[in-house]
This record gives structure tokens, C-alpha cells and sequence, in this order.
């Protein structure tokens, strides 16, 4: 398996939160040279034979071209990445898994809040819908076993809580992947790190899917 990597591009919404199209991801296999899905058990079992996802969702800093300050996050969803601004061109880019089919989104927000080892709540969509998030209606408490993982940063609309998160996860395997509600998840290590980077405060973009690039990056 070599490098993991979406093929479409995205476009930040203006503003507003708008709905979007997951796209699954695909990798490029050296063997047949042709792309295949990236699906949750090929993840799983890359996983387990690494104890790490592949090299292109590994944190690291990359070259970016972009007109935001330092200090913005960048989420392509599309891609599985988010980038933290660094200024002169550079951005610190972690992967991360997204919302699976029917669950996407774009839009410019920000960190309203943010939360070490957080409580999860489950949306009452997802109570009715689930009945494992049933059990937790009244809250879970932090820990390793809870799906918000190790830090948890609360996307805000002007004053108004989106619901959606950038949080750690205790599926580690699942980055790179469709398949959270809308959430962007990271693994604990990560989230950690962009944890102690960002403020309070910081303006987040989300990429719309399945559109062309945003004109600033």
C-alpha cells in the first residue's frame, strides 16, 4: 500500500453551514497500479499489522498555500486532512476520519469551547437511531472508552453551537475514513497536539465536498 489520498478537491462554504456529498476514500495499489476503497476493514487490518494509520494521515508539516492567518484551521474533508495554518506557506496536517455518506458539511466557523477528556452527550437524533447512544442519553463520562477521545473542540456558529466537533476517538483506526455523524475525529495524539496550538477563538473552514478548491488555499 502506498500513499492514501482522495482524489477530489473542496470548497470552503461562505459562511453559512451547508450540506455536502462524502466521498470514501481510495488507495493506490502498487501491485495492480489501480485505486481501491479504503474501506473500514482494510483499515483494520492495516492497523493491526502497523499499530498506525498509513504515512499521508500521520502527522507532519507540508507545504500550503493559503491566504488565511496562521493559527486557521483548514479541514478537507474530502481528503481525510485538517491543517493548522503556520504562516510562510506551511501548515501542520493531521488525518482525520469524517461524516460517512449523508453526514458532510462546510462552512467558515470557529472554537467556541474546548474540552480535555470530554463528557459525550449523543444528539437525540442519534439516541433514536442507536440504541448504544441510547444508553448514554444523559451524558458519558471522559475516558478512554468514550468516542469524543482525549480533547474535544466545540464548533460554533457566531455564538450558537454547530453540534459538530473536532475530537479525539478511541477508533484509531478509523482515520482516513466516511464514518462518523459530522464530527471531525482525530486520533488522541493529534487532537492533543492541535489542542495545546489553537485557541479559543480560531476560525475553523470547512471544505465543501465534492466542489472545486477554495480560493484561498
Amino acid at each position: 500500500m502506498r500513499s492514501t489520498i482522495a482524489r477530489m478537491a473542496a470548497l470552503a462554504g461562505a459562511g453559512v453551514l451547508a450540506l455536502g456529498i462524502a466521498h470514501a476514500t481510495e488507495v493506490f495499489d502498487p501491485n495492480t497500479r489501480t485505486w481501491v476503497p479504503y474501506d473500514p476493514g482494510q483499515a483494520i487490518r492495516y492497523y493491526k499489522q502497523h499499530g498506525q494509520v498509513p504515512s499521508d494521515f500521520q502527522r507532519q508539516v507540508v507545504t500550503f498555500r493559503t491566504a488565511e492567518k496562521p493559527g486557521t484551521i483548514v479541514i478537507d474533508a474530502n481528503k481525510h486532512f485538517l491543517y493548522l495554518v503556520l504562516g510562510d506557506f506551511k501548515a501542520m496536517r493531521y488525518g482525520i476520519g469524517v461524516g460517512r455518506d449523508g453526514f458532510g458539511w462546510a462552512g467558515i466557523v470557529r472554537v467556541g469551547r474546548k474540552t480535555e477528556w470530554p463528557t459525550w452527550t449523543p444528539p437525540a437524533e442519534m439516541v433514536a437511531r442507536d440504541p448504544k447512544a441510547a444508553k448514554w442519553a444523559n451524558g458519558m463520562p471522559g475516558g478512554v472508552d468514550n468516542p469524543l477521545g482525549a480533547r474535544a473542540m466545540y464548533l460554533y456558529e457566531g455564538n450558537q453551537d454547530t453540534i459538530y466537533r473536532i475530537h479525539g476517538t478511541n477508533e484509531p483506526w478509523s482515520i482516513g475514513l466516511d464514518i462518523s455523524s459530522g464530527c471531525i475525529r482525530m486520533n488522541n495524539d493529534d487532537v492533543i497536539d492541535l489542542y495545546e496550538r489553537v485557541p479559543v477563538g480560531a476560525k475553523v473552514i470547512v471544505l465543501m465536498q465534492g466542489a472545486a478548491l477554495y480560493r484561498g488555499v
